[in-house]
């Protein structure tokens, strides 16, 4: 059986054989691929639901007859919910482990969506809405848990990130899927497609993550050794192994199983919340806002030849919409495949301030193109800031505020800290969403954009202030 180890050491370790030969760095069982196929779901659906929604958004205000704030409520209820799902339901992967959790959003998933499809009325739609983002919500922390203590310290990012960047496909894929649909069904009603499709693709990830194994690290710091070896041969598929028995002591040096909301804002770990949770809230502001609302802009920038207002010029102008964001998304993927090369060379902190201050030049060429005269030259501009903009936000802070959230705290309380995260960049997500279409009407496409430039800038100056790398430090040593 060997000597007992801890649990990382068990998933850091290469096998060897008797010849001498040896894998040319850690290797994954077919178990820790599925978990990390698994765990790539959230983040898709995430990415097709909340961009598919920005196109459907036209059509659902010409039905439901919706005014300014009928529409900010309408982007603003998936946002916040997962904003509450990532505060208060990812906090429950600390206490109840990280697999009922893992389950439990998708099935909440499911039954929102199939109601949002056949919503009578708005405000059955915003409530749908609002628990479709509580389950997305809960996915934040927990999809990146069970990652990140699966498997080894060296791929880390490049798996986490790997994972995120299905939220990029998913918003890729999400506004073809929705822009097919419209064209070939180019009536009101067709956003409710929207919400269907992702059903079965959901039904079948509850399916499959029934059989994942539960984190070893959690149930070790449950004093549940004995569950955790057990699940530990499930996840490397190896028969013969045994753990270490650890006691987990407080700084104070009294055993402490549970964490507690408090310790994430005293004490060493005040300056990881900091870290992680404001430059989140700075990026939402900017991402959310342009990735919901780039439909809007490109249909009201290429769609300025008909003045007429009807359901056939709103259906055109919102097809419109769809293509040209189809194509600025790309950038979205180009930008997180960079950072899934990079994050485990160049460091977490480098590519979030880089991307910070890219993200900063796209707005500023948008807001330039968004000024009143809509000649072909500002309409380059607009194009070439969003994808600029979609690009470095992908390559840097959108990828790399995930990323930290579920690395600098410990595993008591990597749940609650990684939770409280993804919930502070809502609050931006929710205030952008709800507030955007009145600040894009008063207050015009080149100031709004002017301030999430400054916005960016300060995020860049904040990261860099609390900076922490994580980059191949283990979760133990974490």
């Amino acid at each position: 059986m060997g000597h007992p180890k801890t649990v990382q050491a068990f998933i850091e370790e290469i096998p060897s054989w008797d010849d001498g030969d040896h894998l040319a760095g850690p290797p994954l069982s077919s178990m820790q691929w599925l978990v990390w196929g698994l765990a790539t779901a959230g983040k898709f659906f995430e990415g097709m639901i909340v961009f598919m929604q920005g196109v459907g958004l036209p059509l659902i205000s010409e039905e439901f007859a919706l005014t300014d704030i009928d529409k900010g409520l309408i982007t603003a209820a998936t946002l916040a919910g997962i904003l509450f799902g990532a505060l208060f339901l990812g906090g429950l992967a600390d206490r109840l482990g990280r697999k009922p959790v893992f389950i439990g959003e998708m099935v909440l998933l499911l039954i929102a969506l199939l109601v949002a499809a056949f919503a009578p009325s708005k405000e059955v739609l915003i409530g749908s809405l609002f628990v479709t983002g509580l389950a997305l919500g809960a996915d934040y922390p927990t999809a990146h848990l069970v990652i990140s203590e699966s498997i080894p310290a060296s791929i880390r990012g490049r798996l986490v990130l790997g994972a995120f960047s299905f939220q990029a496909v998913g918003a890729v894929l999400g506004t073809a899927i929705a822009a097919v649909i419209l064209g070939a069904k180019p009536d009101l009603d067709a956003w409710r497609l929207f919400y269907l499709v992702p059903v079965i693709p959901v039904a079948a990830v509850i399916w499959g993550r029934l059989f994942l194994p539960e984190s070893s690290h959690w149930l070790v710091t449950r004093g549940l050794t004995a569950k955790a070896e057990k699940q530990l041969r499930k996840l490397l598929n190896r028969q013969h192994l045994q753990l270490k028995s650890v006691q987990v002591e407080s700084e104070s040096g009294r055993p402490q199983r549970k964490g507690s909301w408090e310790q994430l804002f005293i004490g060493k770990y005040l300056r990881g919340t900091i870290l992680t949770s404001l430059p989140w809230f700075l990026q939402d502001l900017s991402t959310y806002g342009i990735g919901i609302f780039t439909p809007v802009i490109i249909g009201l920038a290429f769609g300025k030849a008909s003045h007429e207002h009807n359901v056939a010029s709103v259906i055109h102008a919102d097809l419109i919409g769809a293509r040209g964001t189809a194509l600025i998304d790309v950038g979205f993927l180009v930008g997180i495949a960079v950072a899934i090369v990079l994050a485990d060379r160049w460091g977490r902190i480098p590519l979030q301030v880089i991307g910070f201050i890219g993200c900063a030049v796209g707005l500023l060429l948008a807001a330039l193109g968004g000024g009143g005269n809509q000649s072909t030259d500002h309409l380059v501009l607009i194009v070439a800031g969003f994808l600029i903009f979609q690009f470095m936000t992908n390559f840097g802070p959108n990828a790399t505020t995930y990323l930290l959230a579920g690395e600098v705290f410990p595993t008591r309380i990597r749940g609650l800290g990684a939770g409280f995260a993804a919930a502070s960049g809502k609050v931006g997500a929710v205030l952008t969403a709800f507030f955007f279409p009145t600040l894009l009407k008063s207050w015009g496409t080149e100031r709004l954009l002017m301030v999430l430039v400054i916005t960016s800038l300060l995020g860049a100056v904040v990261t860099w202030l609390y900076r922490i790398e994580t980059k191949g430090l283990d979760m133990e040593t974490l």
